[in-house]
């Protein structure tokens, strides 16, 4: 496609923008999000390759990770610090692998204030630093109020790490001070309870970036491009930063003339659920009036960035075009396909991996671990897996293969199969593919796990995969044959648990009134009265699907109770930032959600529950269906009784044992590119 036609799609997103005395390309970016992989404090390889891959792919501006501007403001275990020295030649090499590309790299300095731990790092334990005594709402710990020679070390450590990211040949700095982090604490009256100058006002709470911004400016001089994230709304009525503050903020901020440009978000540690909105919440590029307000304020004194869940070029081009930004976040978006920008340019928009708002990402991140995307297996691999690097087989060594379903695990690997050059043949007993995602997206708020689908099979159309459903794969159909079986695995009723390790199933569980939540589920969305007027589910998966099943049930007007021996119901759900979204739904639903307590016993239409910390049990009388959702089994009985009749076999995914989607799909990637 010609430069020309390239324009044609997509006029104002290739538009370049001139900020603080450069030129950025094109009008895409990805905001500063966390990946993890630093080593020591320091950038690694798994960054360099990461960052290079996706200004490859098509960003005009990249913003790195969080970087610590001070020794008490890291808030992760492979955080990285910008201060020191060391950092610089780090970024050096950031440089030449972003600018290989004509893309542009910014650095995100911050400090974590109340949101991390003092005891993160084993040889510099240390309180955190904080504008007021307030905890964190996660961490719960309780931080020190900075005293005037804090602050003024502070201002000299963002000074000094700025002037670090300058020497490495980087392009500018934006300084962190939104989310309930340390500068955002300082502009928030949720959080901000000084005394001094620094609070009483907005003017006042804005002191400290000032001070900052001013002090990084007599370091990198005037040309050297600097900003600010901000949070426009936190979300908490009658506490927190309101949208009325963000417009006094900004009109004192774009005042200074320190400050090229702004970078719009949201929320704060009390809404995260907002801020990096999961599956079927917010709408897309659900912040873009705040960002027009903030342009009509700033005017040309600044440019304004913002973010918001925008997945595609379509929406970004129409933003732009509307004048509601200068530059638009796409950032998950480039998680999940680090060249959707050169693939919508190219008029393949269609093949882009779209996000899905899963955010495996974030359960990653809240476990403290290296940042993958479950639909992107190359996140985090760019070295050993980024584009270029799949090797293709001579056709004298192409294989044919026979999967054996169509499940997440099958479908990836028979399109990195098949993009190698391998013949690959998918048979599917259900209608269509999809496998356990099926069962997903028919809840409510659900039906973007289509698109997760889509994403999958459209890769296998394009590879040349041929996909048979409708077809209950038997011994015949891979004897002889390069098998590779991925058959998933099946929710079980019995219900085995670590809880209860003195017996194998629950007293009870073979009665019919007795369903596992993968049949349950299939029955509810057919008719949701099937399952009775009474249900209670046994949840210990920490899975989304017994709580959409309780909503699906509920919003028909079934009394429904979850009994759980875990403190909390859906804990994956939490970790996903679903639970904020789920739980006041089902709350207003009337579900009931027992927690810490256990399932003694099944008998006629009456369940005996008990307290998990002792106690007599007590019964749920005249329930019509008893949900279990407690563990899934692997489906292997194809597999053990035809395996030695296949030429070569193996198994991937939920067969070999049921897992999380990233674990399957990682696996199945990884056979494809090995065999």
């Amino acid at each position: 496609m010609t430069t020309e036609s390239k324009a044609a799609l997509y006029p104002r997103c290739l538009e370049p923008l001139s900020v603080g005395g450069i030129e950025i390309k094109n009008r895409i970016m990805v905001s500063g999000h966390t990946q993890l992989y630093g080593h020591d404090g320091l950038l690694s390889d798994r960054h360099l390759a990461y960052y290079r891959e996706r200004a490859m792919g098509g960003a005009g501006l990249l913003i790195l990770e969080q970087q610590g501007a001070h020794p008490s403001g890291r808030n992760y275990h492979a955080g990285c610090v910008a201060w020191d020295e060391r950092a610089i030649p780090w970024y050096a090499r950031l440089a030449d692998a972003v600018h290989e590309f004509g893309a542009t790299q910014f650095v995100q300095l911050f400090a974590c204030g109340a949101q991390g731990s003092g005891t993160q790092y084993m040889d510099d334990w240390r309180p955190l630093w904080a504008a007021s005594r307030i905890p964190s709402a996660v961490t719960e710990e309780m931080p020190v109020a900075m005293e005037q020679a804090d602050i003024d070390e502070l201002i000299e450590y963002f000074a000094r790490s700025a002037a670090n990211v300058q020497r490495g040949g980087l392009d500018g700095v934006e300084i962190h001070a939104a989310h309930s982090q340390l500068l955002g604490e300082f502009l928030s009256p949720a959080f901000n309870k000084r005394s001094d100058g620094y609070n009483g006002s907005v003017a006042n709470r804005c002191r400290i970036v000032l001070e900052i911004g001013e002090a990084i400016r007599a370091r990198v001089g005037s040309d050297f491009p600097l900003g600010l994230r901000l949070s426009c709304d936190e979300y908490l009525p009658g506490t927190g930063i309101t949208a009325e503050q963000t417009e006094e903020q900004l009109e004192i901020f774009s005042s200074a003339a320190l400050f090229d440009f702004f970078d719009i978000s949201a929320g704060g540690y009390h809404t995260l659920h907002i801020a990096v909105a999961p599956m079927g919440t917010m709408p897309e590029g659900f912040l873009a009036e705040s960002a027009k307000r903030a342009k009509e304020i700033v005017g040309d004194r600044a440019r304004i960035f913002v973010v918001g869940r925008v997945l595609d070029l379509d929406k970004a081009e129409n933003m732009l075009a509307d004048g509601v930004t200068d530059m638009v976040a796409m950032t998950r978006a480039h998680v999940s396909d680090a060249h959707l920008v050169n693939k919508s340019l190219a008029g393949a928009g269609d093949t882009v991996n779209r996000c899905v708002g899963a955010n495996v990402c974030l359960t990653r991140l809240i476990d403290n671990r290296e940042v993958t995307c479950f639909q992107n297996p190359t996140m985090g691999r760019e070295a050993y897996w980024g584009k270029g690097r799949l090797n293709t087989v001579k056709e004298a060594d192409a294989k044919a293969f026979v999967v054996v379903g169509a499940g997440p695990a099958g479908l990836r690997f028979a399109a990195t199969a098949a993009r190698r050059g391998h013949q690959v043949k998918i048979l599917e007993a259900d209608a269509e593919p999809g496998g356990r995602l099926n069962l997903l997206k028919s809840l409510p708020s659900r039906s973007a796990w289509q698109q997760a689908i889509d994403n999958l099979t459209r890769a296998c159309v394009a590879a040349g995969v041929d996909i048979v459903c409708g077809k209950t794969a038997v011994a015949e159909d891979v004897e002889g044959a390069h098998a590779v079986f991925a058959t998933g695995a099946f929710w079980s009723r019995a219900g085995y648990s670590p809880y209860r390790p003195d017996r194998d199933t629950i007293p009870g569980w073979d009665q019919t009134f007795v369903l596992d939540i993968g049949t349950a589920v299939r029955r509810a969305v057919e008719d949701p009265n099937a399952l009775g007027r009474r249900v209670l589910i046994i949840e210990e998966c920490g899975d989304y699907l017994p709580l959409g099943l309780a909503e699906a049930l509920a919003e028909s007007g079934v009394e429904v109770e979850i009994v759980t021996p875990r403190p909390i119901a859906g804990a994956d759900a939490q970790r996903t930032l679903d639970l904020p979204h789920i739980m006041p739904r089902l709350k207003k639903l009337g579900v009931q959600i027992t927690t810490q307590h256990f399932i003694d016993a099944i008998t006629d239409h009456t369940v005996g529950i008990y307290d998990v910390w002792g106690g007599e049990p007590v019964e749920r009388i005249n329930i019509d269906t008893v949900v279990v959702a407690i563990s899934r089994v692997p489906n292997d009985t194809l597999f053990l009784s035809a395996q030695n009749g296949c030429r070569s076999h193996h198994r991937i995914g939920d067969v070999v044992a049921p897992r999380r989607l990233e674990a399957v799909i990682y696996e199945a990637e990884r056979l494809a590119r090995e065999l």
